[in-house]
């Protein structure tokens, strides 16, 4: 999307990693998949075209390897993304479906290759959750990669750029981007991608400003352009006028120092002027990001997303694999806590091999624990490998999207059964490992009271309970303007899960994006959360909040917030309390 001022063009899209970088843009030029043509192959050279197809994947193949090679030291924690893209290029997904095309309908292996995609890509695109939804990126730069080496063209070499650049590319995949250097690339820009992207991720690992799913930015930006890249608004700005220029060069000094200001504190405890302190934990979505936990100062794991790892492959995960990730993060998280949450996935819809049952509406569909529960073996896995990752660390389970009592009883039905066996094997696990589940739910909200019997701790996922709570689809930019945590019915739904924990005694967690937002520490503290979890970059400008406000009457903030009737009206109880400490400690204007 694009507007205009003189000569500039805005563009807009989403943000991937935060800050603020200006340069010269540098386009990746690059065709891919979509662009392809269909040609028919004679039944005669059927084989050599699939030959074909397979010495295009073996190159590929070949490339990606010496990529992970040369992998730089501070991306190294990143290669299993790239080990990934080499399982793709031989899943049968892609690998075997291809060669069955190019047999079937005896046409080339890039317009076979194409329609498989495209099956495969619409496959993940129709899941509700953004962070899988984005999956269906890996399976886009895998096919690019092969379709570059059918059709000769020479694949893109980031780590070549000799130049201080920003680059804009109609995709990067993380194998282009984990050869960025730091040196080089200044920042970057997609016409494709979102924020749970691995692109975005490895930006976010990196440091610098990206933004993606702009749309068009290929198309409306030249070759040495003058750009700004506002990473933390997700606006591109192509050919600033020298008021535009200079407005944003103070703005990226001043997010500079503030970054640097609040990384250099981030290791210190997140307790406020009045000495009440709050844990600050990190969410990962893969192993690899628990060193950007450590780094932006999170004192523990609040939600490990496990659905990666079952994720395009021909089958589930083995027990034993689930067990090697899981225990790589609680080793390296020693003493302190990692919260593991089982697989949270309308499954029918992800997993090859499987019936594609689509579902008109995923997000009130067969997902989470309901698909857990009529898929017990698969479950049973999962809590055999959580159970047996605990005997090396601080382990908690959590279970998602519980929506009544009867799922609860279920689960802990077959915990037992995990555990006794477990038993019989004489393997090592913590007998006392803390069982929780999530409040996203309404419903599980309006029963916190009976659950409480059953379970240690809650950890409400706000991303979800808002969306059900106000029947509004986050991704739909027509309601958009409804998903925000501050509106008095979601305070409200918080202030009965408080209560409940409070008189029973469970200790009571936050893992939504509310918890990475400063604005909302006030209502949070007000409400006597234990403890909140958030994306690892959001963690040092959170704990520097938290150590800037009193928690002194944020118990009065709440009831006060509680008495309000719009969106407004919270925000400016919160405003005229806190107000100084948002703008002078945490926002960038």
């Amino acid at each position: 999307m694009a507007e205009r001022k003189s000569d500039e063009i805005i563009l807009k899209g989403i943000s991937g990693s935060p800050g603020i970088c200006i340069g010269k843009a540098y386009l990746v030029d690059r065709e891919g998949v979509d662009v392809v043509e269909k040609y028919l192959i004679p039944k005669k050279n059927l084989q050599n075209e699939i030959n074909r197809f397979k010495l295009a994947v073996k190159r590929a193949e070949d490339e990606l390897r010496k990529i992970i090679e040369e992998t730089p030291e501070e991306l190294r924690q990143h290669t299993d993304i790239l080990n990934t893209h080499l399982v793709l290029l031989k899943d049968k997904m892609l690998y075997g479906r291809t060669i069955e095309a190019i047999e079937r309908e005896q046409i080339n292996a890039e317009w076979a290759l194409k329609t498989v995609v495209v099956k495969a890509k619409g496959m993940f695109q129709a899941l509700t959750d953004a962070y899988l939804k984005e999956r269906a990126s890996d399976i886009a730069q895998v096919a690019e990669r092969i379709v570059q080496n059918l059709v000769g063209n020479d694949q893109v070499e980031i780590g070549a750029i000799d130049k201080r650049v920003v680059l804009v590319a109609r995709d990067l995949s993380p194998a282009e981007t984990s050869q960025i250097q730091l040196a080089r690339i200044k920042g970057f820009v997609t016409d494709r991608g979102g924020r749970a992207s691995h692109t975005s991720i490895i930006a976010r690992t990196l440091g610098i400003p990206a933004i993606l799913g702009v749309g068009d930015a290929t198309l409306k930006i030249r070759n040495d352009d003058i750009v700004i890249v506002d990473g933390t608004a997700g606006i591109v700005t192509v050919n600033p006028d020298e008021t535009t220029l200079v407005s944003a060069e103070e703005r990226r000094a001043r997010y500079e120092d503030y970054r640097a200001t609040i990384k250099r504190s981030s290791h210190l405890p997140a307790k406020t002027a009045d000495g009440v302190y709050m844990p600050i934990m990190g969410n990962i979505e893969l192993p690899e990001e628990v060193v950007s936990v450590i780094d932006h100062g999170g004192e523990g794991i609040g939600l490990y997303r496990t659905e990666f790892q079952y994720l395009s492959r021909a089958g589930y995960p083995s027990e034993a694999e689930l067990f090697d990730k899981y225990k790589d993060v609680v080793e390296v998280m020693a003493v302190k806590p990692v919260t593991i949450r089982t697989l949270d996935i309308n499954g029918d819809k992800a997993f090859e091999g499987m019936a594609d049952t689509r579902e008109a509406n995923p997000a009130l569909g067969l997902r989470a624990i309901r698909y857990c529960l009529q898929k017990p073996n698969l479950f049973k896995a999962q809590l055999r490998a959580i159970l047996r990752a605990s005997a090396f660390g601080k382990v908690r389970l959590l279970i998602p999207m519980i929506s009544c009592y009867e799922e609860v009883i279920e689960t802990r039905r077959l915990l037992r059964e995990a555990i006794e066996e477990l038993e019989k094997e004489g393997a090592g696990f913590d007998p006392d490992i803390k069982f929780g589940v999530m409040l996203e739910v309404p419903s599980a909200v309006i029963m916190a009271a009976e659950i409480a019997e059953e379970v240690d701790f809650y950890s409400i996922g706000t991303n979800d309970l808002i969306q059900y709570t106000m029947a509004i689809d986050r991704g739909n930019r027509q309601v958009a303007h409804l998903y925000n945590p501050l509106q008095p019915a979601i305070i409200r739904l918080l202030k009965q899960v408080a209560d409940v924990s409070k008189n029973q005694g469970i200790e009571l967690y936050m893992c939504g994006e509310m918890a990475g937002d400063p604005i909302n520490l006030p209502i949070l503290f007000g409400l006597g959360l234990d403890e909140l979890s958030m994306n690892p970059q959001s963690i040092p400008a959170v704990k520097r909040m938290i150590r800037s406000m009193n928690a002194s009457g944020t118990q009065q903030l709440v009831q006060d917030a509680l008495k309000q009737k719009t969106v407004k009206g919270v925000s400016c109880l919160i405003e005229e309390a806190y107000g100084q400490i948002l703008e002078n400690k945490v926002h960038l204007a």
